[in-house]
């Protein structure tokens, strides 16, 4: 059993989901990893504090860490919004770029 001391010794979402023992599929942490690990983040942020017991602690950050990547096994980044620039605008229905001519046959520069 895994303390979790060398906790800070992990850098990469592959690291993370070896340690605590989870199985994964690459293609998923390939295109997702830092959004699992922001979403294991915010788990860990908003959780109950952790057991004092290194078992048991270690036991509730891997079933945190199971939920973030199933986020994304289920679903994907974009509908996810994890990162805050995907609250930081409403969809858009498009930008209309009006071009006008010059009388005299030159262009103008477009008028947005």
């Amino acid at each position: 059993m895994n303390d979790d001391s060398d906790l800070h010794d992990l850098v990469s979402a592959e690291d993370f989901l070896e340690h605590f023992e989870i199985d994964y599929d690459p293609a998923v942490v390939r295109v997702n990893r830092l959004h699992i690990l922001q979403r294991f983040h915010d788990y860990l942020a908003d959780a109950e504090p952790l057991p004092e017991q290194a078992e048991a602690r270690h036991q509730r950050r891997a079933e945190l860490l199971t939920r973030a990547y199933h986020d994304f096994v289920a679903s994907d980044a974009r509908t996810e919004r994890v990162f805050r620039v995907f609250h930081l605008h409403g969809p858009r229905s498009g930008v209309r770029v009006d071009l006008q001519l010059d009388p005299a046959g030159g262009d103008h520069a477009p008028q947005l």
